[in-house]
């Protein structure tokens, strides 16, 4: 796909689980180095230190030199491509060729030391592309995309489909990519890793997308995004099985992890430290656009920088039943959590942003606002704690207006605990639900809530989370806290608290944290 299609698509938008996974990653391709990878196709080598583009690559002593080579090549089903540890290439990888079910096309490396490194130099739209392929496995490779001067649309690893139909089981995990130099504005997209999918003459979607385990650094604007031509309602065709987990983002211009365009993405156990770092305009940390039954979970967001949004999380524009759970929210200068829709677009473009659910989640110090919400509808705040810090005055509960207001957004459950000063503005929102929920400290015009409790709650540590979500013992309940039991049963509740312990079916504990009957 040309940069100008990447352009127009992008206009129309306005610790320790990544050791685990790279460990058994690093595991996974050495043993599939050693054996070749399978029972069937054929394993190429390339070192650019030793190799000759005249050989034939099929062993380590006959390795082929350059990338040019591996693109010219049209790989077969089981086949590999296997780059020597430690070797440094300029250019941009394109290989050709499909796998198949149960024998897909492999990208690794061979022998100890560090990934190899791709540089695209800026010189190129992205240092890997995949383009209108599918079974590919693409691992342990470092990719970077730095010019002299910003590139708009660049990327690190790039994956397209167009007029392709469905493009199966690609897999990309423990990537190192960095410094990648392009625009800052939104849409001028760019990023570490991303994938796009469209065409007019085909409609084509993922089925079995895989991101996992790769460490993202100074990647601008974006960090992992996606693309999809039929984003609108009445052109609806949704990738599928899309999977964001175990990935390390840092210092990202504008944008941490946003699928698009998809039907049960999970995004999980992801850590995005620094986001909005260099963006103008509007960015957030982990959010779905135009997406159904996205579940984001074990996730931790800080540092996001800025107002224009700066969110950790949202639940954003044209998306049903999103599901965001079990998070750690800190230090974000714009917030937790933006719900926002445009109701100024109606069907059969968009059916609205319809029956978000926000449960089980511990923001702290987290500024400008807590919960932001514009023109949604039908959304259920349950069991989180919100930790407001001494030094902070902020609304918890903040309605705005984009195209209309928020109608039926209920409160359940949760702990407000405020050592700064908190307030709420409702706006003409309607349909506004509390109950059950703790409001401890200064708060200055709380809502009503015939099950208040304003003592405190007895939490171990308020205040004391750090770094990683096994930092946060301190939001758990004491012996003895009036929040034991006392909270309303919630209909389909997920089962579990932050921790992993089991919730009562009757009096369950308010907060995120279930310490049972």
């Amino acid at each position: 796909m040309t940069e100008e299609g990447i352009a127009a698509m992008m206009k129309v938008s306005n610790v320790m689980w990544l050791a685990l996974i790279s460990v058994a990653v690093t595991a996974a391709m050495s043993s599939c180095s050693a054996r070749g990878g399978g029972e069937s196709g054929t394993t190429y080598h390339v070192d650019s230190a030793r190799g000759d583009d005249a050989n034939d690559g099929t062993a380590p002593e006959r390795a082929w030199r350059s990338l040019a080579r591996v693109n010219e090549v049209k790989l077969a089903p089981g086949d590999r491509i296997l780059l020597r540890a430690g070797t440094q290439y300029v250019g941009r990888l394109r290989p050709q060729g499909s796998g198949e079910e149960g024998s897909p096309i492999a990208i690794g490396m061979y022998g100890e030391g560090e990934k190899p490194r791709i540089d695209a130099e800026g010189k190129h739209g992205e240092a890997l592309l995949l383009e209108n392929v599918e079974y590919w496995e693409v691992s342990n490779l470092e990719l970077t995309n730095r010019g002299e001067k910003r590139r708009p649309h660049a990327a690190g690893a790039r994956v397209t489909i167009r007029d392709f139909g469905t493009a199966h089981h690609i897999h990309l995990k423990n990537l190192y990519v960095h410094d990648v130099y392009g625009g800052t504005w939104k849409g001028q997209g760019g990023g570490g890793i991303q994938w796009f999918n469209g065409g007019e003459k085909v409609k084509s979607r993922f089925d079995g997308l895989l991101i996992e385990g790769c460490h993202l650094v100074r990647t601008d604007r974006n960090g992992i995004t996606g693309w999809n031509d039929h984003w609108t309602r009445d052109k609806w065709h949704p990738s599928l099985n899309v999977v964001i987990r175990g990935n390390v983002l840092e210092d990202i211009g504008g944008d941490g992890i946003v699928p698009i365009g998809c039907d049960g993405a999970l995004i999980e156990h992801n850590v995005l430290r620094g986001g909005r770092m260099r963006a103008p305009d509007y960015a957030a940390g982990i959010w779905p656009w135009s997406c159904d039954n996205t579940v984001v979970q074990f996730n931790e967001v800080s540092g996001m920088k800025g107002t224009k949004d700066g969110q950790g999380f949202d639940s954003d524009w044209n998306s049903r039943n999103t599901l965001i759970q079990y998070n750690y929210s800190h230090d974000n200068e714009g917030g937790f959590l933006l719900i926002c829709n445009d109701g100024n677009v109606e069907a059969p473009a968009s059916v609205g942003n319809v029956g978000t659910v926000v449960r089980y989640n511990i923001s702290q110090n987290d500024g400008e606002r807590t919960f932001q919400i514009s023109a949604v509808e039908d959304t259920a705040v349950y069991n989180n704690v919100i930790y407001v810090g001494p030094d902070q005055d902020i609304p918890i509960i903040a309605h705005h207006s984009w195209g209309g207001y928020a109608k039926n957004t209920r409160f359940h459950n949760n702990i407000f605990y405020v050592d700064g000063k908190a307030r709420y503005e409702f706006g003409r929102s309607e349909g506004n639900v509390f109950e059950g929920n703790v409001f401890f400290g200064n708060h200055e015009n709380p809502p009503e809530d015939a099950g208040a409790i304003t003592a405190d709650p007895m939490l171990v540590a308020p205040g004391s989370g750090g770094a990683g979500l096994d930092s946060l013992e301190g939001y758990k309940l004491r012996e003895g806290s009036p929040c034991i039991g006392a909270g309303v049963v919630m209909p389909d509740n997920g089962g579990r608290d932050f921790w992993g312990n089991a919730v009562a079916a009757e009096a369950p504990d308010i907060g995120a944290h279930q310490m049972g009957q």
